[in-house]
């Protein structure tokens, strides 16, 4: 190499030299992008049919991150006695582990939906893994259950753009949620869960929830299931019907944002 082309300290990288780098940030941002749909407003005036926003009439129950023998069996029991059927979010190697309860879910009139394989973070992109995991818990709740899911909602509710192209490919609708009650945490509480969620829904809006504790704080299902029956009274009080995903109108007419008035009025 001449002396003209030998790169000097402290000189300025050529185009050329800069195209790898460029090439690898534009990916990045593609891959990430989309995981803006995880911020609330943003989500619902953008990307209603997202947020899970169904018939003005109303309000759908989700739960994610199960099944777990020590907890899902106490919602499947809440839910019956307050006759009300749900959607569960689960994760396919609990699924793999767990049939029979993946199988008792539905047989108590519920429907599963897909949340991944595992609970991991999505920032690096990995789209080979992406299709090939979300087609794999997919392919669990069918082959157990006999009935191929409809929905997915990725871990923490981030989208990339990687696990929105896997759950497409997959045959699988992403789905995240209007309002949720933050009963992952230590701290919460029935009251607070309740609170929390109550903030947020109106008329047509989806409720993210969880029956296990896999990914988040020990125990902290319980806030959750305590919370069950007053946020059911409630919507059920300010005239909304209660159910899962399949039955909320999800693909009837245009999507707008929740409607109508607060389920839970401020106390």
């Amino acid at each position: 190499m001449s002396r003209a082309n030998r790169a000097r300290p402290g000189a300025v990288p050529s185009a050329v030299a800069l195209v790898p780098f460029a090439a690898a940030a534009a990916a990045a941002a593609a891959h990430i992008l989309p995981a803006a749909t995880w911020l609330p407003r943003f989500r619902a005036v953008c990307c209603p049919r997202l947020a899970g926003v169904g018939s003005p009439a109303h309000i759908a129950f989700t739960f994610d991150d199960g099944p777990d023998p020590a907890s899902t069996p106490h919602f499947l029991d809440a839910l019956d006695e307050l006759a009300v059927h749900a959607t569960f979010f689960v994760l396919g190697d609990g699924v793999a582990r767990h049939p029979g309860l993946g199988r008792h879910i539905v047989d108590r009139g519920h429907e599963l939906a897909v949340h991944g394989w595992t609970h991991s973070r999505p920032w690096l992109p990995a789209p080979a893994r992406d299709v090939r995991e979300t087609a794999r818990a997919a392919r669990v709740v069918h082959d157990t259950t006999g009935r191929r899911p409809q929905w997915y909602r990725p871990p923490y509710g981030i989208l990339t753009a990687g696990r929105w192209a896997a759950a497409r490919r997959a045959g699988l609708r992403p789905v995240l949620w209007t309002a949720w009650g933050r009963d992952w945490t230590a701290r919460a509480t029935p009251a607070s869960v309740r609170a929390t969620v109550g903030a947020d829904l109106r008329g047509g809006g989806t409720i993210l929830l969880h029956d296990s504790d896999r990914a988040s704080a020990p125990g902290c299902w319980r806030a959750a299931l305590g919370a069950l029956p007053d946020l059911v009274a409630a919507c059920r009080d300010a005239g909304y019907e209660v159910g899962p995903l399949s039955e909320h109108g999800m693909g009837e007419g245009r999507p707008r944002r929740p409607a109508g008035r607060r389920v839970l009025d401020p106390e």
